[in-house]
């Protein structure tokens, strides 16, 4: 792999991404939050968040095998594509004097194919792009990106909405995914990955079995999977049950709610900065695990912690925690599996990711109007924790996350 001009690519290549997300962000909040303030309805709420959740689950593998089978960077400017048409049309329809909510589940249900897409996809170019030994750092740096990003987006969003219609952020975003595209398609310069220079000679259903003999094959992906399956659902509720847990003990002040996602995003964004710098220890795995026992400690204290100063504290300290968490995860991924599965194992990586919070979701929100929101978060939290110390001695996954040897990039 030609990495001579890698500092320019990776520049352009997340300048693209960054401005692309902020489109689509705007888009995700503006349409959340027409739709609460439209019906009220908590059922219209599950609707729109299963629209963007349901397609990017089933497109997951699909999605993973084309990222292996043809050029990555043509498949995320085709889902950027797919992305601003929708929002295109749906934006002329509203024009039109169109604005049934059903129109904005369909909007947000391609824009979820169309993530679906580009999720596999993005995860496995990077590779392409970065010399092995830049990986952490700048997936560290893409991770702070994302989350000025998503901590920005909501605040712009809420502004344009108060001085502007919906079709109006609509025509924004296109204007953001055209501005994406044309960076990607006209400064990035990139080798296309070997499989897909070469002619498909086996089918779709043979490639998507050849991945899941890949993950079969090797004792560490089955339990990474396993892991991450059981760590997401015991994160559902302190991703999901916290607004309500607020709303209930310290009272419905929206700035409170407000104050615990701005302690999140800015907790990440610091998280970011850390393991860009840092780099975590030697072992990955010994990285994963600290920060894993971190979120399951601050998860605990969410469920006992009686002031809310302190509360948004703990919040912000899980935040930190989470890029640390993620950043060494997807860099063992992309430096442990060769380069043709890459697409196939970031698919399944993200039906995990998109699938198990909700599954937890189904266990523990009916529980949630049983059972103390602060006694769901505390059993979580130590459940977390002894998972963590599980992780952190296996010795299958400690080999995993051993350095690759590799020679050191010209800076």
């Amino acid at each position: 792999m030609d990495y001579t001009n890698w500092k320019r690519n990776i520049i352009v290549f997340l300048s693209s991404q960054t401005v692309s997300l902020f489109g689509s962000s705007l888009v995700q909040y503006a349409i959340m939050w027409h739709i609460t303030l439209t019906t009220k309805s908590g059922m219209m709420m599950t609707l729109f968040i299963l629209c963007g959740f349901i397609p990017t689950f089933i497109l997951s593998p699909f999605a993973g095998v084309w990222a292996d089978r043809y050029n990555r960077k043509m498949l995320i400017i085709v889902s950027d594509g797919l992305i601003a048409f929708a929002t295109l049309v749906m934006a002329i329809i509203f024009l039109m004097g169109y604005e049934s909510i059903w129109l904005l589940f369909v909007v947000a249900a391609i824009r979820a194919v169309g993530s679906g897409i580009q999720g596999p996809a993005v995860g496995a170019i990077l590779p392409q792009i970065v010399p092995e030994d830049k990986l952490t750092k700048i997936n560290g740096i893409n991770g702070s990106i994302q989350a000025i990003t998503m901590f920005a987006s909501p605040m712009v969003s809420a502004a344009l909405l108060t001085m502007a219609t919906l079709e109006t952020i609509f025509f924004i975003d296109v204007v953001t995914a055209v501005i994406a595209i044309g960076t990607l398609l006209f400064f990035l310069k990139i080798q296309v990955h070997a499989k897909a220079s070469e002619a498909q000679t086996t089918s779709y259903l043979t490639d998507f079995k050849a991945g899941l003999v890949y993950i079969n094959n090797h004792a560490f992906l089955k339990k990474f999977f396993l892991f991450f399956a059981l760590f997401f659902i015991l994160m559902a509720p302190a991703a999901f049950l916290t607004p309500l847990q607020v709303t209930r003990s310290f009272g419905d002040d929206v700035w409170r709610l407000t104050a615990i996602e701005i302690a999140f995003s800015v907790g990440m964004m610091v998280g970011g900065a850390i393991i860009a710098s840092w780099g975590g220890f030697t072992n990955k795995v010994h990285t994963m695990a600290i920060a894993s026992i971190v979120m399951g400690i601050c998860t605990m204290a969410l469920g006992a912690i009686p002031i809310f100063w302190a509360y948004l504290l703990f919040m912000a300290i899980f935040g930190m925690a989470m890029p640390v968490f993620n950043t060494p995860t997807t860099v063992l991924i992309q430096e442990r599996v060769d380069s043709d599965y890459l697409g196939r194992i970031f698919g399944v990586f993200g039906m995990i990711a998109t699938s198990m919070m909700p599954i937890g979701m189904l266990i523990f929100g009916p529980l949630a109007d049983v059972v103390k929101v602060e006694w769901i978060l505390f059993g979580t939290g130590l459940f977390m924790v002894v998972l963590a110390l599980i992780l952190g001695r296996d010795k299958v996954l400690l080999k995993a996350g051993e350095p690759v040897v590799i020679p050191e990039s010209t800076d």
